[in-house]
């Protein structure tokens, strides 16, 4: 039987037979992108090493959680749906666009496994496929063209808009969905004139659409849209591909492959450099990143991944209070860094300038809070601290340390504390009046001994306000039976900041001290109230007994019936709890804090639109309080407005550097008497059985 039209196999272009151009078109995409690729890899080859082959089944859950099950989406819900769409359409036709490659070459071909009923619906399910990613890409090139989301927008200082190249490659994927429609449209609109069994159509598919329309058309027409229709999908497809690593679009391909590699722990910080032991850091020549090639493979590897979304900088807060720091434009400064200097033609790279100064600055680098924000938003697994520290790490290498942190850092290295307090006064919180005789502290040493170590950390042990903190934590210790001490003068600063702000060298001292204090105290376990030691302890230590904030040390204690709380008289308070960045999205504790709060019978408490893993960052602890950012307005003050917004007078935060900043702002804001601020330690003291109650 004569077929109803002649497939591309058989077909003649010009007098030159169709499948030559089935195979040339193929042979030449496939060549070409393998080059682009090649070339795309040089910087990944040349870059310092990674270790990313540990914890494979975390690391395929993540790829089946955010990357194929695009999780991470719909936290922007238009745009994570149209995404979502376009993706998952995308997987499906897949099969669909390979399957036509061959198609040209043999006429007959079915994919594996789709020859009977499950090609049926298979498809069915590609032609709403297909009308589906059709539409979402017209929504979105109007949303992307015309809406235009603050969070697109690029500032002059960071370059040119991708707007343009977002259409654009729109415009592809709809013309693959348009034409690969148009293809089987014609095919089947030829066999219902001709009155022979004809294939069925998805109804309302697009497919559906253009064959009701075909169906009046000629047979000569329906002949040229058949070829035309296969040909344009063909050469498009291939073009596609290898245009996808010549900017943002790169993250089609390299995507699985970032999610797989992304970091599986939070909090921690990588080393100076994989495979080089403390022991030889001495022996480096540099430390950190200072040229391109200093990044990791994995880091490099980010830059390629950019979405060029925005939801990191949407979401970061260095961003929202104008700090000259937008971690989007890390991604794509370093982007196009690459391409600049490892072009496809020729160049590998070798003439590479100093990158601070160069394409990132100095205030830049230091505006960076390392609260997390922008890695727990973006859907790519994209990270940004780690190449942060490490910058700051070769900056400090080379001297370029901000004035304002050289006296506290110089201060930590002589004394232990960023303040230079003589060392014996750590524990002189301990002999406040009216606090030492009802709550006495042991001094863990040769005559005291304990089985529960209360890690205090420099803030509450030196800072006025914030020994209230210490001294909270320890009437809860006590109330709850506890057989706590602490170290006194042979604590030392936990170093969480100073390893942040790239000392790495001094950090490595502060850890070795304390965690030779810690080891020969006995202790069993450890409790901080502050989430920046508790991070550290956990995340950056090594060897230690288990560590507990003192929010889990409250729930636990409060559900084993071993402590108590009175109850409160609102008198009007409305209380909103503001979750820590340690604590929170670098620790995972969102919950306790909150039980805690709720323990307290009668007192009514409300969550702020940004809370849990969207809490927005109060403005930086440890160092950051010594460093004066140029910044238009405080992150503090904002984080204040938005608990006004909550309906709330009383923010509860559940670390020492967020009470300094937020009660700071509320003194800014000229918001004293309206709004309070307290830290959970102090609240749940003020309600424990004996403890006289103060209007907060």
């Amino acid at each position: 039987m004569e077929p109803v039209l002649i497939a591309p196999a058989n077909a003649t272009l010009l007098g030159i037979p169709g499948m030559f151009f089935a195979l040339v078109i193929p042979i030449v995409g496939v060549c070409l992108f393998t080059y682009i690729i090649a070339q795309r890899s040089k910087p990944l080859v040349l870059a310092a090493p990674d270790e990313r082959f540990n914890n494979i089944g975390a690391r395929l859950i993540n790829v089946f959680k955010i990357w194929l099950g695009q999780y991470r989406q719909p936290r922007y819900k238009t745009a994570g749906i149209l995404h979502i769409l376009i993706f998952a359409g995308f997987m499906i036709l897949s099969i669909r666009s390979l399957s036509l490659v061959v198609i040209g070459i043999s006429e007959g071909f079915v994919f594996p496994g789709l020859g009977g009923t499950l090609g049926v619906v298979y498809n069915l399910l590609k032609d709403y496929a297909a009308t589906i990613v059709l539409a979402a890409c017209i929504y979105a090139a109007w949303r992307r063209g015309v809406i235009k989301p603050e969070r697109y927008k690029v500032p002059a200082r960071y370059g040119k808009d991708h707007t343009a190249e977002a259409v654009f490659v729109l415009g592809l994927i709809a013309t693959l969905m348009i034409s690969e429609s148009l293809f089987e449209a014609s095919f089947v609109a030829a066999q219902k004139q001709q009155g022979v069994h004809a294939e069925f159509l998805a109804p309302l598919s697009l497919a559906w659409f253009f064959k009701n329309i075909l169906l009046f058309a000629s047979p000569g027409v329906l002949q040229t849209t058949h070829i035309a229709s296969y040909f344009v999908h063909d050469l498009t497809f291939f073009f596609f591909l290898c245009f996808l690593p010549m900017g943002k679009h790169f993250h089609v391909i390299t995507s699985l492959f970032n999610v797989f590699f992304m970091r599986t722990e939070k909090g921690n910080i990588k080393p100076v450099r994989y495979g080089t032991s403390e022991e030889q850091l001495d022996d480096l020549e540099s430390f950190g990143v200072k040229k391109f090639n200093d990044f990791t493979w994995k880091h490099i590897l980010d830059f390629y991944t950019c979405a060029d979304c925005g939801r990191c900088s949407d979401q970061c807060p260095a961003n929202a209070v104008k700090r000259p720091l937008s971690p989007r434009f890390i991604s794509i400064k370093g982007r196009d860094y690459a391409f600049k200097h490892f072009p496809l033609r020729k160049g590998n790279g070798s003439e590479q300038e100093p990158l601070i100064g160069d394409i990132y600055e100095e205030d830049e680098i230091w505006s960076c809070t390392t609260c997390g924000a922008c890695e727990q938003e973006c859907p790519l697994g994209i990270e940004y601290i780690d190449k942060i520290v490490d910058l700051r790490r070769g900056m400090v290498d080379e001297g370029m340390v901000p004035q304002t942190l050289q006296k506290p850092l110089g201060a930590i290295e002589k004394r232990g504390n960023p303040w230079g307090k003589m060392e014996k006064k750590r524990a002189d919180w301990t002999t406040a009046e009216g606090f030492a005789d009802a709550y006495p502290v042991k001094i863990i040493g040769k005559k005291e001994s304990a089985q529960t170590l209360y890690f205090v950390d420099s803030v509450s042990s030196f800072d006025d306000r914030m020994q209230s903190i210490a001294q909270a934590t320890a009437k809860i210790l006590s109330q709850a039976g506890v057989d706590f001490g602490i170290l006194g003068k042979d604590e030392r600063d936990s170093g969480h900041e100073v390893r942040r702000f790239g000392e790495e060298m001094l950090f490595m001292d502060l850890r070795d001290r304390n965690t030779d204090a810690i080891l020969n105290s006995g202790v069993e376990q450890i409790v901080t109230s502050d989430p920046h030691a508790f991070n550290a302890l956990r995340k950056d230590y090594q060897g230690l007994p288990p560590v507990e904030h003192i929010s889990q040390v409250i729930v636990k204690n409060i559900k084993a019936g071993k402590l108590s709380l009175n109850g409160t008289e609102t008198n009007g308070k409305v209380y909103t709890y503001h979750d820590p960045c340690y604590l929170g999205r670098h620790n995972g504790l969102y919950e306790d804090p909150r039980q805690a709060i709720d323990a307290i019978p009668g007192i009514k408490r409300v969550d702020m639109l940004k809370s849990r893993d969207r809490s927005f960052c109060c403005g930086g602890g440890g160092l950051m309080l010594f460093y004066e950012p140029e910044e238009e307005q405080r992150m503090g003050v904002l984080r204040v407005e938005m608990a006004r917004q909550a309906g709330a007078n009383v923010i509860v935060t559940a670390c020492p550097f967020c009470l300094v900043n937020i009660e700071d702002a509320i003194k800014v804001s000229g918001l004293e008497g309206q709004m309070e601020a307290i830290d959970l330690a102090e609240l749940v003291a003020l309600h424990l059985p004996g403890e006289q109650q103060q209007d907060v």
